[in-house]
């Protein structure tokens, strides 16, 4: 397949998994395992892209031109390329996985809730591939419009209420700042083209260039940063494979990748640096990490507790952006996708406990580990490579982010990223422990009865849900030992290209 129709695939084919949905309502199998396959073929479709890109092959493609320096385009560069990896392979999990919830737990609307989610699809696969701010921006409001039905599914008055919470903050910021942002880069810098070094020159003040960075900062409320991170938690009260959706495959890390794209295309690290602009988006996104942190040890839905946990460990990405240094930007990069597939499975599992139970409260779960082994020990990985230990994925990120601080001497920010560490294990390995160690209650009891056989002493999920978790726990492991070739492949991001001149 030519590189260009690969990557206009990327986003047909989620269109067309759209309408499937759509045109098949009460169809449950053909639906489902027709958006499966669609699911397969864009994750194809990916790779092909990346085949042709690490050949070398200019991947690009540009729709529609507004005016000099104003379109709608598409290409490919080596950040945009792991996300659209990330999401397209973590897409087939979550789908299986979401089949497998929607029908355990009885939901209703299968079809609208499968459409949105391959919506939300496509509009993460324009974010990925984006050329330019303007592209950015339109497609970073399709996923927030699609996604909003999604968070608020179950219709009652907490879906509702957490629904409203999640698009007017996300929409607000979006308007008010991001796009605001967006118009002043254009009014600077004439273009809004991605550009490696940054699209403004070196003359621009380092006030302006903070006050501007933080419209940037602000406007991409999907990375949660504080004080605009309430929509994360509030948007819990969605069923949980929207929550995967949320946390591991699409919003918060476009969010993220948006706040890396920003800083490398559009301010360049070495004018962040320089200036001394993103040093104070360095102290909020440490002040984010700590306080997020310690709000997740006071949750005992299981949910909530991991989404302020995600608040926390996406102010690592954007403290990459803030140290403005390759270390930090490489590490940030990297920790979008050892990130994704730690809290993927950390969601997955608590999808897998309340349609086996309907628990959803921590403290209800003790001795569940030893009647959901397999879930629970799934939940273990994720955990420890969300805490960052060997040998798990999550620890190559932590420690880039933490030899970044070292560069910068930035002694206050290496307490934190440890101490942050420290916590992030004080609210997720209880988890794990009450599972398998405490006195069991419930249908956990029932593990601990010598007269019951083996077999029956097992009350997992159904394989649909039990199945998905254990294999991203099993790919945050695999990715320790492959962390290199990202790190390798997002490299170039964090080089500003020379500049050659020559004598007339």
């Amino acid at each position: 397949m030519e590189p260009i129709t690969a990557l206009l695939a990327t986003m047909v084919l989620p269109l067309l998994a759209f309408v499937l949905c759509l045109l098949t309502p009460n169809r449950h199998n053909i639906r489902d395992g027709g958006t499966f396959i669609i699911a397969v073929l864009l994750f194809g479709c990916v790779l092909n892209v990346l085949y042709h890109f690490n050949n070398e092959t200019p991947v690009a493609y540009e729709a529609v031109t507004f005016q000099a320096g104003l379109s709608i385009a598409f290409s490919v560069e080596p950040l945009g390329m792991v996300f659209a990896l990330v999401a397209s392979s973590l897409w087939i999990a979550t789908h299986v996985y979401g089949i497998g919830y929607m029908r355990g737990n009885k939901e209703q609307k299968h079809a609208r809730f499968f459409a949105c989610f391959a919506f939300a699809i496509f509009a993460t696969m324009g974010i990925a591939f984006s050329a330019n701010l303007l592209t950015l921006f339109l497609f970073y409001e399709l996923l927030t419009i699609s996604t909003y039905p999604l968070v608020a599914h179950k219709e009652n008055d907490a879906a509702k209420k957490g629904a409203r919470t999640y698009l007017g903050i996300l929409m607000g910021t979006s308007i008010a700042f991001l796009l605001t942002a967006v118009v002043w880069t254009y009014a600077i810098a004439g273009n809004l083209d991605f550009k490696l070094g940054g699209l403004f020159e070196p003359t621009l003040s380092p006030m302006f260039t903070a006050v501007l960075l933080a419209f940037f900062a602000f406007g991409i409320g999907k990375a949660a940063l504080m004080p605009f991170h309430r929509w994360l938690p509030a948007a819990m009260v969605a069923p949980t494979p929207v929550s995967a959706l949320l946390h591991a495959v699409a919003v918060v890390k476009a969010g993220v990748f948006s706040m890396l794209k920003v800083g490398v295309y559009v301010f360049g690290i070495d004018n962040l640096s320089s200036t001394g602009a993103s040093d104070w988006l360095m102290w909020l996104a440490a002040f984010s990490i700590l306080a997020a942190s310690f709000v997740a040890m006071a949750q005992d839905n299981l949910k909530r507790r991991l989404a302020y946990s995600t608040v926390g460990q996406l102010s690592y990405i954007t403290l990459g952006v803030a140290l403005a240094t390759s270390m930090g930007v490489i590490g940030g990069g990297l920790h979008i996708v050892t990130h994704a597939f730690g809290k993927i499975t950390l969601f997955m599992c608590a999808g897998a406990i309340y349609v086996a139970t309907h628990k959803t409260n921590i403290s209800e779960m003790r001795g569940l580990g030893r009647a959901m082994p397999f879930t629970f020990i799934a939940f273990g990985i994720g955990s420890l490579s969300i805490i960052g230990l060997p040998p798990f994925a999550g620890s190559w990120s932590k420690w880039m982010l933490l030899v970044a601080a070292a560069d910068t001497q930035q002694i206050i920010i290496i307490g934190v990223l440890l101490l942050s560490s420290i916590l992030n294990v004080a609210y997720l390995v209880p988890i794990f422990a009450r599972g398998f160690f405490s006195p069991a209650s419930g249908t956990g009891s029932k593990a601990l009865n010598a007269n019951v056989p083996w077999r029956e002493k097992i009350a997992e999920a159904p394989l649909l849900v039990v199945v998905p978790p254990c294999i991203t726990a099993l790919g945050c492991i695999v990715l320790f030992f492959y962390a290199d070739v990202i790190v390798e492949f997002i490299a170039p991001i964090a080089t500003v290209p020379s500049v050659e001149t020559t004598n007339g």
